[in-house]
């Protein structure tokens, strides 16, 4: 497994993560031992950075991975998160230092872990100053409950007044074909800064893998059905775009998922994609996105199916796009 460094002093961790967020159930049915499979099959395949967060399930995926990493935490880089608050208590942004040094000790609890490896602000509170979120961060560091700071889906002057704070080891936020909105900002202000930029969704939620071909299909819990891009209307036109994407994937002999994930991976040495499955197979294609080479052509090509604002809708409903700092 290819490596790339976290921050400008951070580790090395693998190249590609798994997000563990689809194992809480948010895109349909749980299937705990399909996610443990997948789990063990991540550390065979040297994928060793995973990621989580206190929403996942109310706790419930923070406490699903404790379980499994018991006996496995040195073969683990782990990240979970605070400060969201959407199917906690209610829905909203927590950032101020009480909430922060709580949640990081509730979290270690359920992870059954002393030490969290990267402990991310999942939104930026808009009430608080970033300098006092990132201040009780630096001092759990200091205490020793955490080895690196993260931030998600920050804008460039929140992260530009953050690292005065403290340094800043990675920023997590949305990168894909279909969402590029960090692309121009966010991503060259963490190259600048030496912050790893870890994408999420870079296969947009399985959309880009050419595989959700009726949004009616879904199960009614798949939290997907609350995006607008997955609006019935916004649904087939974003359809027709992926179908494109897929033909090019299959004239270079990859899936669309691998063009997909290849595609974030070329936007900088400091990019760490994070897709997420609980399913093996789906690790194993995701993995093989690494090896992919995209030739200028091929970028350009994308860039011209998707060019920055081309999907039909918002990412988000408006309520979790307002937590979205900007």
């Amino acid at each position: 497994m290819k490596k790339r460094q976290l921050g400008k002093n951070g580790p090395l961790v693998s190249a590609i993560g798994l997000g563990c967020m689809g194992m809480a159930g948010w895109y349909g049915v749980r299937n705990d031992a399909d996610s443990v499979a997948t789990l063990d099959r991540a550390l065979e395949l040297g994928v060793d950075m995973l990621d989580t967060a206190d929403v996942y399930g109310a706790g419930e995926n923070e406490e699903f991975i404790g379980r499994w990493l018991k006996g496995r935490r040195n073969r683990v880089f782990l990240a979970t998160k605070c400060g969201n608050m959407f199917g906690l208590q209610g829905f909203g942004v927590n950032g101020s230092p009480d909430y922060i040094r709580n949640a990081c000790d509730a979290s270690l609890k359920r992870l059954g872990i002393d030490v969290i490896d990267l402990y991310y602000l999942h939104r930026v509170d808009d009430k608080v100053p970033i300098e006092d979120s990132l201040g009780a961060f630096a001092r759990l560091r200091q205490a020793g409950k955490i080895r690196h700071i993260g931030m998600s889906e920050a804008s460039t002057a929140t992260i530009e007044r953050a690292v005065k704070v403290t340094p800043i080891a990675a920023l997590q936020s949305e990168l894909s074909l279909w969402t590029r909105d960090n692309e121009l900002h966010q991503l060259p202000t963490t190259k600048n800064l030496g912050i790893a930029f870890v994408a999420y969704s870079p296969v947009g939620r399985g959309m880009l893998t050419g595989t959700v071909k009726d949004v009616k299909a879904l199960p009614a819990s798949d939290m997907r059905l609350t995006h607008p891009r997955f609006a019935e209307e916004n649904f087939i036109k974003n359809r027709e775009l992926v179908a494109r994407i897929a033909t090019l994937a299959a004239s270079k002999g990859v899936t669309a998922a691998q063009l997909a994930i290849a595609w974030v991976f070329h936007k900088g040495d400091n990019v760490i994609p994070i897709p997420g499955t609980q399913r093996r197979k789906y690790l194993e294609e995701n993995c093989g996105a690494i090896e992919v080479k995209l030739s200028s052509d091929d970028i350009a090509t994308l860039d011209a199916i998707m060019p920055p604002g081309a999907a039909a809708g918002q990412r988000y409903g408006a309520a979790m796009m307002a937590t979205v700092n900007r």
